[in-house]
């Protein structure tokens, strides 16, 4: 297929595209900036210059494409405080691209994620048949298992909080281990019993190659390979890897500890995959979580910088 990718040089796109190309489908990459762009065109992947807010361009693109996933958000709204925003944005995208491919049959693989299900109160394991009515994403989600009526081969790929890898350098455990850093300590908040699913790049990376290829329209699917690891237990791996002592810090006092990250560290999330195994034949294979962070490559930044 020639397949459009939205987010095509973040952390998860950075792996779907060579995914992609080693199966042999070709790839066209959004980029918005010159470096994303360089990194496109080393990768092997064409590339289409724009970003969320260019919809024309964004449907152009799709609809010379014989499928699209779209993996990009605006995360620096987010982080800036401006999620409503993000989320309008990420739905308007989601509509464009929907009009391009309406009626076609093709293939559109969205991003959503586990955590949102916990956020709406789901007090059980959470699998892919549970679904929320409404809410910031969740509306995104439904917006796209619906284009299934009208002609488009929709999926929606949740996500699990953590994707970890050698590639993640912005996402939750970086944060949580600059945290750390910074604060001395690893904690936790109570006894930390609450769970994490999480999921390897590469394992995700394949997961959304195998929801272009062969998604039945209007699935709901789970990158998710550890279902539920206790808080206290990341929380204890960063300590080692960092040799700074692991604590449990009372509820009242998460949201000085942790900031924004206040309601997630205190979300219990666990995360079935069983029916995305069952539908597609996905069985991840990558180092889970905890074997990922004893490998130390998480730690290699020093004290003060990003990356």
């Amino acid at each position: 297929m020639r397949v459009f990718v939205t987010g095509a040089s973040g952390h998860v796109g950075s792996a779907v595209v060579p995914e992609l190309l080693e199966a042999g489908h070709q790839v066209i990459g959004l980029a918005r900036s010159d470096k994303s762009a360089a990194a496109l065109t080393g990768a092997g992947a064409e590339v289409h210059r724009g970003d969320l807010d260019d919809l024309d361009g964004l449907a152009a693109a799709a609809a010379a494409a014989d499928g699209v996933i779209h993996l990009a958000f605006k995360h620096d709204a987010m982080f800036a405080g401006d999620f409503d925003s993000a989320v309008t944005a990420d739905l308007r995208a989601i509509e464009r691209l929907a009009t391009a491919l309406a009626g076609t049959g093709k293939p559109l693989v969205t991003t959503s994620g586990t955590m949102l299900l916990a956020f709406a109160g789901l007090e059980d394991a959470a699998t892919e048949a549970d679904a929320i009515d409404a809410g910031p994403r969740i509306d995104a989600e439904n917006a796209v298992v619906a284009l299934a009526e009208r002609g488009i081969r929709s999926s929606v790929v949740r996500l699990a909080p953590t994707v970890h890898s050698t590639l993640d350098h912005n996402g939750f455990i970086p944060t949580l281990i600059s945290l750390a850093r910074s604060k001395g300590v690893a904690a936790y908040v109570g006894d930390g019993a609450n769970r994490w699913p999480a999921v390897h790049t590469l394992d995700a990376a394949r997961l959304y190659r195998l929801a272009l290829e062969s998604a039945p329209a209007g699935s709901r699917l789970h990158g998710v390979d550890d279902q539920g690891i206790p808080f206290r237990e990341i929380a204890e791996a960063i300590g080692r890897g960092l040799n700074l002592p692991v604590a449990g810090i009372p509820a009242t006092e998460a949201d000085a500890h942790f900031g924004f990250l206040s309601g997630h560290v205190t979300a219990d999330n666990p995360s079935s995959n069983t029916l995305t195994q069952d539908l597609l034949g996905w069985k991840p294979v990558q180092p889970g979580l905890i074997e990922d962070l004893a490998q130390g490559h998480y730690f290699d930044i020093p004290a003060g910088t990003t990356s």
